[in-house]
């Protein structure tokens, strides 16, 4: 069952808004205004199964012609962890080592194999993108993106915090994981426990006034 610890350092608050939200300020909060990227973790473990529920729950964002591109490698410590420490950056093996799990994000750039059953009203659908491997990774690469986003929001969810990661060697671990497949690696997300002194002092964000234009 998900729940909603308060993941705030003492003596740090955070902005509120005048919206009326459907969601309780005390959720806003994890899922948002105090959430904050890990960089370190406890020994608390995860298991494999609170992350596959996690997955169950944000599978149902959008993508484009409900494509769901998203594929996710979970890695726990032992040999496969072994396999990926290599290759990710010196400055980010440290934290990777250190998580409980750790989910490489990956790109389906055969998506429309699958779109037959997933876009069923129109079962020839996928026939469009047969022809542009190039265009599929494209779209493949954004709507993962999409979805990775939702990902993390549900990590949060589920009371766990996400440390995603962007320096590493995407080439070999597609070589090491992925070899004959057409996955295709685009994010590393570190998953557990904050530990001692998790956060990073949180860096400022873009106004809604500086963000957005009407018309």
């Amino acid at each position: 069952m998900f729940s909603f610890p308060r993941m705030v350092e003492p003596g740090m608050s955070s902005p509120t808004t005048t919206a009326p939200f459907t969601l309780p300020d005390e959720t806003l909060d994890v899922l948002f205004r105090e959430a904050r990227t890990a960089n370190t973790f406890s020994d608390e473990p995860v298991k494999i199964d609170e992350v596959r529920d996690v997955f169950e729950l944000v599978k149902y964002g959008p993508t484009m012609m409900n494509i769901q591109p998203m594929r996710l490698l979970l890695v726990e410590q032992g040999a496969g962890r072994d396999r990926l420490l290599p290759l990710m950056a010196e400055g980010n093996r440290a934290k990777t080592a250190a998580a409980p799990v750790v989910a490489v994000v990956a790109a389906d750039v055969d998506f429309h194999t699958s779109m037959a059953a997933h876009f069923p009203h129109n079962p020839t659908a996928g026939d469009m993108f047969a022809g542009n491997a190039d265009g599929r990774a494209d779209i493949a690469r954004y709507n993962t993106a999409l979805q990775t986003g939702f990902f993390i929001v549900g990590i949060r969810a589920a009371g766990l915090a996400a440390g995603p990661m962007g320096g590493f060697d995407a080439a070999g671990i597609d070589q090491e994981f992925f070899a004959g497949t057409s996955w295709r690696t685009q994010l590393v997300i570190n998953i557990g426990h904050p530990g001692d002194n998790p956060w990073f002092d949180r860096l400022p964000r873009i106004s809604a006034d500086d963000a957005i234009l009407t018309a």
